[in-house]
């Protein structure tokens, strides 16, 4: 195990990394279910949970014991033969998604989950548009990268961005009826808007992307990136809203920590993707598989989804009943949640810190709290009883 001071991480970072991250002056060594510890031993409660990814916890007992297991036996295999992890870890991902999405196909990222959301949609579809939201995220490769509807993260690569793409109104019917037309592939929505700043779309707007999408014949995409696997209170954020897509994308919590995704569709949109379409060397290896198979096993044991709908009701009961011209918003579902201040949101998360927690700041003064699902009614207390002390 390797143990370095922080400033002697942060040389070593300084000369051999590209220096493309802003980070906090921190560093950690393990964790410990919603807790990690720092070079000082220094322990916080992880409300970011490495930015909605460690649903989980750390170190989760019987997790661990299936990777460790699972190393033990073989890590990799081409995709050229029969991968016994995967196809299991394939069906219990079919166990959760809406019905008729039961074929699923494992990559590496989030971005890259999209890249083939919106490849498969074209292929489907023979169409060349896509729509995506305006303030919205999907990644940072080039088609992703395209599909993301802020300026500021596709500035200085336009170059390598297609021009497919127009950019609708969030959360309007009125601005996608518009746009939408015979020539539209897809339609790609986040149910939440994550990078957006917590921004939430009334039920009334996904049924009418649902219903345009089927007078078009076009595909409608929601990326589950951020929002899937149990953050919003449901399986899946759309499942909030009553709609069942075509395609979904999902990365992030998957595999409860470790680089995993998946571009989950049905039998008959699935079926475009022959042979030599589209592939992937890395993705659905059998320890990822592993990992998605045990992380779906123990959110159903310990009734996580649940857990994410009852936590995340109690914070967001508390912060509203915090009195104060700062806070301008409260928006989320589940346990994902983001608390929209005047001016203060970075000076929070720092005297956060400062008090042994983390929380995330997002689109300006946001504060984003998205922790480990498996936190109790103490973590809530603690984070929220910080706001009030803060605030105050």
């Amino acid at each position: 195990m390797i143990e370095m001071e922080l400033e002697e991480v942060k040389e070593k970072g300084s000369k051999y990394l590209f220096q493309n991250n802003g980070r906090m002056d921190i560093c950690f060594t393990h964790g410990k279910g919603a807790y990690l510890y720092d070079t000082e031993g220094k322990e916080y409660l992880d409300m970011v949970a490495g930015i909605a990814v460690n649903s989980l916890g750390y170190a989760h007992p019987e997790w661990v014991k299936a990777v460790q297991e699972q190393v033990g036996r073989m890590v990799h295999i081409s995709n050229l033969y029969h991968i016994e992890e995967q196809a299991v870890a394939a069906e219990k991902v079919a166990s959760i998604t809406p019905d008729g999405m039961d074929r699923t196909m494992f990559v590496n990222s989030g971005a890259e989950a999209n890249e083939g959301a919106l490849k498969l949609a074209v292929r489907y579809t023979g169409k060349g548009r896509i729509l995506s939201a305006l303030n919205s995220f999907h990644g940072r490769t080039a088609a992703a990268l395209g599909a993301t509807g802020q300026v500021k993260y596709q500035n200085s690569f336009q170059t390598l961005i297609g021009k497919c793409f127009d950019y609708f109104d969030y959360g309007s019917s009125e601005s996608i009826k518009s746009m939408i037309n015979k020539d539209t592939a897809a339609v790609i929505v986040e149910p939440i808007q994550g990078e957006g700043g917590v921004k939430t779309a009334p039920a009334e707007f996904f049924k009418t992307v649902r219903d345009l999408c089927t007078d078009h014949g076009s595909m409608m995409i929601v990326d589950e990136v951020q929002t899937g696997m149990g953050r919003t209170g449901e399986w899946f954020g759309i499942d909030n809203f009553g709609v069942v897509p075509d395609i979904i994308s999902l990365a992030k919590a998957l595999g409860g920590g470790v680089p995993v995704g998946a571009i989950v569709s049905t039998d008959e949109v699935s079926k475009v993707f022959t042979p030599g379409t589209h592939g992937t060397t890395f993705g659905g290896s059998p320890l990822v598989s592993s990992a998605v198979s045990a992380t779906i096993d123990i959110m159903k044991k310990e009734n996580l989804v649940e857990n994410s709908a009852k936590m995340g009701a109690e914070i967001m009961d508390r912060v509203k009943k915090i009195e104060s011209p700062e806070i301008s918003a409260v928006r989320g579902c589940g346990l994902m949640i983001g608390i929209e201040m005047s001016s203060k949101a970075r000076e929070f998360q720092m005297f956060c810190r400062d008090n042994g927690v983390l929380v995330n700041v997002c689109h300006g003064d946001v504060v984003r709290l998205i922790p480990p699902l498996i936190i109790g009614v103490k973590e809530v207390e603690r984070v929220t009883g910080l706001l009030d002390r803060f605030l105050s």
